[in-house]
């Protein structure tokens, strides 16, 4: 059994202990990759004895540490880390499996008499932590096996096709071997006449669920600068053999292999681009991530936000600090 499942069987044998998501107030440190979210949220936790639960899609996997600019082990000798290395890289890892884990999580931190506060830049993961989100429609089973059949019958990407003409955004997020979430999209067109990315976009808010959420922002042209010599210093540190090590062993996953950069990392590795390239096409992915992101977070209009390159960083902490009420 893994860590996770571990921790998974905790949350659900305590379930009728409060729901922690709505007992504690939720507090959150979030923005766009690289604009120093992890170097503040260490120096605010250890100077207020809190611990740090990772909100970052990518950081459950193990393994996945250079090219996720996983905290390292230093980092985590000086201040606690939650919702790291959950799972094997070649294993699915759902948002709700995230969910119970984070449930798990804030239940230990309030056993031991501990706060927290969540780091990352997920958004999903911060819509469905403050909002909850709709399940859809439940499941037919005589549609999904009708539907399993014609999966198995006409081959993987024809199905993929299928998705892709009637819900193109979930399609562009799954793998066309991902049968499970492929066979489920289509089945929720079929039962509904509606995509699941629109089912998804549904959000029921607990009523008794609090939060505060810090962001963090930065110019473009500086934004894009530490993007770039970030990637150069992954790469730097190793990022090409991380990324042959997990595809020999365990191999990616459907979810895993989405982490940014990887694969671009491997096509590098297998020859088919050269260093120069390969740097400059997972920059500009990048980039172009965290504009998404700056979009998504924006739209949490209770977010204090804070300017990354301050002059002043003693201030930008007492300020977060204040907002957390730390």
């Amino acid at each position: 059994m893994s860590d996770f499942d571990e921790r998974s069987d905790a949350a659900s044998g305590s379930q009728a202990l409060p729901d922690p998501l709505e007992r504690d107030t939720l507090r959150f440190l979030v923005g766009a990759t690289a604009t120093g979210k992890s170097r503040l949220a260490l120096e605010l936790a250890a100077r207020t004895g809190a611990e740090i639960l990772s909100l970052d899609s990518m950081l459950v996997y193990r393994g996945l540490d250079v090219g996720t600019a996983k905290p390292s082990a230093d980092e985590r000798a000086r201040v606690p880390h939650h919702l790291l290395d959950l799972v094997e890289p070649d294993r699915r890892f759902t948002v709700q499996d995230y969910v119970a884990a984070a449930r798990a999580a804030l239940a230990d931190l309030a056993r031991r008499g501990r706060r927290g506060f969540f780091v990352g830049g997920t958004g999903l993961y911060l819509k469905i932590l403050t909002s909850g989100m709709f399940e859809g429609p439940e499941a037919d089973p005589a549609l999904r096996k009708a539907l399993e059949a014609r999966y198995d019958e006409l081959g993987a990407v024809a199905l993929h096709g299928e998705l892709l003409r009637i819900d193109p955004t979930a399609a562009a997020r799954l793998h066309p071997n991902d049968k499970k979430r492929v066979v489920r999209a289509l089945e929720v067109f079929e039962q509904t006449g509606r995509t699941l990315s629109e089912w998804q976009t549904e959000w029921r808010a607990p009523s008794r669920r609090r939060w505060r959420i810090v962001g963090l922002e930065l110019a473009v042209p500086e934004l894009d600068r530490r993007i770039a010599e970030r990637t150069r210093a992954m790469l730097d540190a190793g990022w090409a053999d991380e990324a042959r090590r997990i595809r020999e062993h365990p191999g990616f996953g459907p979810t895993a292999i989405q982490a940014l950069g990887y694969r671009e990392v491997l096509e590098f590795v297998d020859g088919r681009s050269d260093r120069e390239e390969c740097e400059r096409r997972i920059a500009l992915a990048t980039r172009q991530f965290a504009r998404r992101q700056r979009t998504w977070f924006r739209k949490f209009g209770e977010t204090v936000w804070f300017d990354a390159k301050t002059p002043d960083p003693v201030e930008q902490l007492d300020g977060v600090r204040r907002v957390f009420e730390f």
